[in-house]
């Protein structure tokens, strides 16, 4: 199956790319859930299970031993201004099938809005400031099945709301799928996740007041107007596989995920003019099912030294710990944007909670 899902899943990345769709779309999208994966430098989309799988991988909700599970996180990135949240919830349908819901919020709240700064008479009044929000919102409706014709593997797919408000200046609805599929094969698991599978589509529009537009043709800005934003489909492959020792007291996992892009050449280890490939790479130690230490890293580029000199190949660090205890599960997670800048690392969170235990499969 993962052999077709491949092909023409680049057909489709090609003719959505056909239609000149930006790079970077709803990029919130693209930041991770729960710190365990955080943790593991995103390299997650093969060993991923439960809840949080509604985002990684659905098929990966087919893994969940409970009948109810809850996980939620928050984080703070760029020293706190912005603001990232979410919760899932994923529910045992029967023993082939699960869905999940999946909520995320990525915002900038109290952003200065300076247009009327000026009175009628040009003068600068501080007290005409005013403040607006920035806000991205996404709702994942999953589903994950057994095909029971076919041996060891898992299928999954979502279906994604967004919703981006800038204020009362304007806003976008946006509508797209993915779909995620996992391979059992003795020890080994092998996934492929297609996110934005058919193109995800954002609806722009703007409202914008005359006074608003003639303040931005004054200053030089580009005045918005309503467009049709496209994500081009983007596919993940990974590979895990875990090692037991000291009478499987202590698990090693590792995993390896090769993500792919079909919107132009971007700054990673592979590239070319159509597809471009970057790694991410993510291990996690366990004693007893209990305490675990996680560890990984990612986005791998080329940028200009701070003399400006030379290139530089540069990395994403990321460190983590959880614990396991009951029906609860704490993981934390110290991750970097990308240039191991002490100032700009970010201290996530993230809890599960499982309910109704061993009910499972």
């Amino acid at each position: 199956m993962l052999k077709f899902l491949i092909p023409s899943f680049v057909l489709a990345a090609i003719s959505v790319k056909s239609q000149i769709a930006p790079k970077y779309s709803n990029e919130f999208l693209n930041i991770g859930v729960g710190a365990r994966a955080l943790g593991m430098g995103n390299a997650n989309i093969a060993s991923v299970q439960g809840v949080n799988a509604g985002y990684w991988n659905p098929a990966g909700l087919l893994k969940q031993k409970n009948d109810l599970e809850v996980g939620l996180m928050h984080a703070e990135y760029f020293a706190g201004i912005a603001k990232y949240d979410y919760i899932g919830v994923s529910k045992l349908i029967d023993s082939n099938s699960v869905a999940a819901l999946s909520i995320l919020r990525f915002g900038v709240d109290n952003i200065p809005n300076t247009l009327d700064l000026q009175d009628a008479n040009g003068n600068i009044d501080y007290n005409r400031i005013t403040t607006f929000n920035a806000v991205d919102f996404a709702a994942l409706l999953s589903y994950a099945r057994k095909i029971p014709q076919l041996k060891g593997i898992e299928v999954g797919g979502n279906f994604k709301v967004i919703r981006r408000k800038l204020g009362e200046f304007g806003g976008a609805w946006g509508f797209g799928m993915d779909a995620g599929a996992m391979y059992n094969y003795k020890e080994w698991k092998f996934a492929a996740m297609g996110r934005d599978i058919t193109g995800t589509f954002n609806a722009w529009s703007y409202n914008l007041s005359d006074k608003d537009i003639a303040t931005f043709k004054q200053t030089g800005n580009d005045v918005p107007s309503s467009s049709l934003e496209i994500t081009v489909p983007k596919l993940i492959l990974g590979g895990a596989r875990t090692f037991l020792f000291w009478k499987n007291n202590i698990s090693v996992l590792g995993e390896v995920n090769l993500i792919n892009t079909f919107d132009g050449k971007r700054n990673t280890v592979i590239k070319t003019n159509l597809w471009s490939l970057e790694p991410a790479v993510g291990t996690e130690i366990g004693y007893k099912g209990f305490v675990y230490l996680r560890g990984g890293f990612g986005n791998i580029q080329k940028q200009l030294s701070d003399n400006a000199t030379k290139y530089i190949t540069t990395f994403q660090p990321n460190f983590g710990v959880g614990v396991k205890y009951k029906i609860f599960t704490l993981d934390y997670a110290l991750t970097d944007i990308g240039d191991r800048s002490i100032a700009l690392y970010s201290n996530i969170f993230s809890l599960k909670i499982d309910f109704n235990k061993k009910m499972g499969k």
